[in-house]
């Protein structure tokens, strides 16, 4: 990758969360001094893309996102990435009433350089890579989704059949499928958003069940879905990363930008 991390770290600023645009025809950007923010009903993904937010301002701005999800009746997420300002705002987030999940690893990917190194990547042996495209499909991704992350993916569900309908052009979703002592079964689902106009497309999902980690699935998965996005023209790929996945796509040559944490404001719980 020949651009450098600063000036890919803002390359990504730039084009993702400050020019962010909707994810589907049912969600809104708006732009506020304060943040960047997409709100829309439960099929789209309610938050905070991006902030530019000072220690004298920041509990206000933090106060009026929680009023305007409120009235809204949405949950909300506040992505807060490492070199967000101010220094403090996560505790600030956190004392707001968010709670904060896991965090990930923001990497990026040249595509041509990655596509080079990938070119030989196929299925491994008994495995295959399908396209999800109809709601028997959604509902296989979302089984394996809560078998391998442990979480309820029913919300997932209805994101995912809302994409694929509203955005069936940048919008995709993959499941690989083990042929295994004569049966099918779905061990591992992957999807991609693509972003037009940016250069940059998102790999999301990548959960593997137990049994079928460690076989290539995953690195399978990113490969497809690379020359996929290349095709169509795109420079770079970006994941944010689990601690299970970080050291895979670091082997793929994956670089580090930042960190970053979802903080979750659920407002129905406090009604």
């Amino acid at each position: 990758m020949d651009t450098d991390h600063e000036e890919l770290l803002a390359l990504l600023d730039s084009r993702m969360r400050r020019g962010a645009e909707p994810g589907t025809p049912a969600a809104r950007i708006e732009r506020t001094p304060a943040v960047v923010r997409q709100s829309g009903p439960d099929s789209v993904w309610n938050g905070i893309v991006w902030s530019a937010l000072d220690a004298a301002g920041a509990d206000e701005a933090i106060a009026e996102q929680v009023r305007h999800y409120t009235a809204l009746g949405q949950d909300f997420e506040w992505t807060l990435y490492g070199h967000d300002r101010p220094a403090d705002l996560a505790d600030r987030l956190t004392a707001a009433g968010f709670t904060p999940e896991e965090p990930e690893t923001l990497m990026v990917a040249g595509l041509a350089d990655l596509t080079r190194r990938m070119a030989g990547t196929g299925e491994p042996a008994g495995i295959e890579l399908r396209e999800v495209t109809d709601a028997a499909g959604v509902a296989q991704v979302v089984a394996v989704h809560e078998e391998a992350f442990g979480t309820d993916g029913t919300r997932l569900g209805r994101r995912i059949q809302a994409q694929l309908a509203e955005s069936p052009d940048t919008f995709k979703v993959h499941l690989a499928v083990a042929h295994h002592e004569g049966r099918e079964i779905p061990v591992s689902a992957a999807r991609m958003e693509l972003h037009p106009g940016t250069g940059f497309a998102g790999l999301w999902g990548g959960g593997t069940l137990a049994a079928w980690r460690g076989r290539g699935v995953y690195r399978a998965l990113v490969a497809h879905r690379a020359r996929i996005a290349a095709g169509l023209g795109y420079e770079y790929l970006r994941v944010d990363a689990s601690d299970q996945s970080r050291p895979i796509l670091e082997r793929l040559g994956f670089a580090v930008l930042t960190t970053m944490t979802p903080y979750q404001y659920e407002h129905r719980s406090r009604s």
